[in-house]
């Protein structure tokens, strides 16, 4: 019999680890609306807690089935007979081919959209001990890689022989699970209804990311199979009352991806040294491009990437949500190093980051000047480059000389300060004087000295060397691309060897430390599969402490509407302007936790009703790519009520409307 003071150890022990599991759950990150939820995983009982809202199985089946991946879009079947509600952008090549508006009033003026599939989720099932047998302990991590991987596609290959669907082994939590997916695909997509570009993405550029928005991207296709619509089982039916402040919504989509196990570490670099010179950089492009190409793409992707790259360095300079990742982090690390399979020893993986960064932050500046981006914006240079390291050419662009020959100045003038500078001195951005040293600006004066830019220049100032060098095409920008490729390589490869592995093995790393702690508690980082959120209809505070209201409407869109793009509105829309309802909601915003990927998610009440469909976020929302909050982020839908206004006042489309379900007064069909 065990001695009465062993067992009591025992459970004292046992009471002290639960005590502490406890405290960091309660402490997890899993906070308000927060959670890429899996669909067999959902946290029900934290919805019951919350809000009081009993969500069954029935309930999330009928949201899977309905969900539908629409190339890198999301989508839901909204009638029994196939109809599919998506975003403008998932269907603008297909509509490109018909008419910038196209309506199919008829079964046969539906198109086919060439090359456009759906798939559904209609099986997923954990298959972790079948993956994870197929290697030992005593194997070296490549053999055991290799036998898992050899693994998961005899698993995929068996299940499409065997039930005819597209399987897909889907790896969570950096190996500690593995669930198979198997999607239904239909092939036979056809386009029946897209509004105008001018009013699915009213605005453009200038107020992408921004919100109140006035955006109805919206479309409407349908799935056929063998020649006729499918007939859905699963469909989400159409709200009658759509959505008002305060309510709880869903959205189901396919995000992308997420690095919410980056460190403190990590995030505190990205905000201090990485983030600030790119930002540097983008401005000074935006400045030089406003001046010599107003009208090219290159502004309008430059200006795309600033606003990223500023809506992320924003939510990473939130005091608030920086303590709280700290705070959660320490007590994550806490539990580790008390649990008796992990222990100290893996708890020094957050030393290791936080080492690893330290040594890399000098050599931030040299790498994004010298090898990622390099030469930001210019498509002669990423030709010239992977001509000069033999690698496939990027996809083609057009050539906009002016902004080419800008950029190419901006990148030269960028370079000479790394000549001209020695002792260790940083580059771009307003260096300063020489033998100073910026924080975290340190550079090795052998690699400066490597780049041989005299020959590059000649006697030319940067502007004359651009313009030679745009006039002759992309042979023109190979000396340059080959004078920075060996310095490139060198920074590249001493980033490999400092962070780029550690980066990986850390996540992994951290990833398996929160199942073993949480299990199904917790959510794995984005996979670009199928996921659901949650949220709350709900207005903010912007920056200004401005109050920025829940949904904007039909008589917003018609105040900020301009005489020229991109708030110029279709004729149609001016005609029809008297009989619109002008307080009808047109966008609203949800707390619903969203990435980069779901476009097109379809956005349901409790009773599983459409009420929107999502179509961005605000720029507060960008950083959630790093760590949840929602104060101020926001996820930016399509409204129900403004998709049937515009349908009935506008569009004229009854057909449609009655297929949705939603009551409305008889019109003429759109012409």
């Amino acid at each position: 019999m065990e001695p009465a003071h062993s067992r009591q150890g025992v459970n004292y022990y046992a009471m002290k680890q639960r005590t502490l599991l406890l405290a960091l759950l309660a402490a997890a990150p899993v906070m308000a609306d927060e959670g890429l939820w899996l669909f067999n995983q959902f946290p029900k009982d934290q919805l019951k807690t919350k809000y009081n809202v009993d969500i069954t199985d029935q309930f999330l089946e009928n949201l899977r089935l309905a969900s539908l991946q629409i190339g890198g879009a999301s989508g839901a079947f909204v009638s029994p007979k196939g109809l599919i509600l998506t975003s403008r952008r998932a269907v603008a090549d297909c509509a490109a081919k018909v008419s910038d508006v196209f309506y199919a009033a008829a079964p046969a003026d539906e198109t086919k959209c060439t090359g456009l599939t759906a798939d559904v989720l209609v099986s997923l099932e954990e298959i972790t001990k079948q993956v994870r047998d197929a290697a030992t302990d005593k194997m070296k991590p490549a053999e055991a890689l290799e036998k898992r991987n050899a693994a998961v596609a005899r698993i995929e290959k068996g299940c499409t022989e065997k039930n005819h669907t597209i399987c897909s082994v889907v790896k969570l939590s950096s190996g500690e699970r593995y669930d198979l997916y198997q999607y239904k695909r239909y092939a036979d997509i056809r386009l029946v209804f897209a509004p105008e570009t001018a009013i699915a993405s009213f605005g453009g550029n200038p107020v992408e990311l921004m919100y109140p928005r006035y955006s109805l991207d919206f479309a409407f296709l349908r799935a056929y199979e063998n020649g006729s619509p499918v007939a859905a089982e699963h469909y989400l039916k159409w709200s009658q009352d759509g959505v008002k402040d305060g309510d709880l919504v869903f959205a189901m989509g396919s995000p992308i991806s997420t690095s919410r196990l980056a460190t403190a570490e990590q995030l505190t670099f990205y905000s201090t040294y990485s983030m600030p010179y790119a930002i540097t950089r983008l401005q000074n492009r935006i400045a030089d491009l406003r001046a010599a190409a107003p009208q090219s793409a290159a502004l309008l992707a430059i200006g795309a990437e600033y606003k990223l790259t500023v809506g992320k360095q924003i939510g990473l300079k939130d005091e608030w949500l920086m303590a709280r990742k700290t705070a959660f982090e320490r007590k994550l690390r806490s539990a580790v190093e008390h649990d008796p399979k992990l222990g100290m020893e893996a708890g020094k993986v957050w030393d290791q980051v936080t080492t690893a960064y330290k040594n890399w932050q000098s050599s931030e500046r040299r790498y994004q000047l010298l090898e990622k981006p390099a030469a930001v914006g210019s498509v002669l240079f990423r030709m010239a480059r992977a001509t000069v390291r033999s690698e496939p050419q990027p996809p083609a662009a057009p050539i906009e000389e002016a902004a080419e020959i800008a950029l190419l100045t901006r990148y030269l003038d960028e370079l000479k300060q790394v000549g001209e500078m020695q002792g260790g001195r940083g580059v771009g951005g307003g260096g300063g004087k020489k033998g100073g040293r910026g924080r975290g600006e340190g550079m090795d004066a052998p690699e400066e000295k490597a780049i041989p830019l005299k020959t590059i220049l000649g006697a030319r100032t940067s502007a004359q060397a651009a313009a030679d060098m745009v006039h002759a095409g992309a042979a023109g920008v190979v000396p340059l691309a080959r004078a920075v490729d060996e310095a490139g390589k060198k920074v590249a490869k001493t980033r490999a060897e400092t962070i780029e592995a550690l980066e990986v093995s850390a996540a992994e790393k951290i990833a398996q430390f929160r199942f073993r702690l949480f299990g199904a508690a917790d959510y794995p980082d984005a996979t670009a599969t199928p996921r659901l959120t949650f949220g709350t209809v709900k207005g903010y505070r912007d920056r200004t402490e401005a109050p920025v209201p829940f949904a904007t409407t039909f008589g917003g869109l018609f105040h900020f509407t301009a005489a020229q793009a991109p708030f110029l509105l279709p004729q149609r829309w001016t005609d029809a302007r008297a009989s619109f309802g002008l307080v009808t909601p047109l966008d609203f915003v949800s707390t619903a936790d969203i990435t980069a990927g779901p476009s097109g998610a379809p956005v349901v009440n409790q009773n599983g009703e459409i009420v929107g469909v999502t179509f961005d976020g605000n720029i507060e929302s960008i950083a959630i790519t790093y760590l949840y909050e929602d104060e101020k982020a926001r996820a930016v839908h399509v409204a129900s009520q403004g998709i049937v206004e515009a349908l009935q006042k506008v569009y004229k489309a009854p057909a449609l409307l009655r297929e949705l379900g939603a009551s409305v007064a008889p019109t003429s069909a759109i012409r």
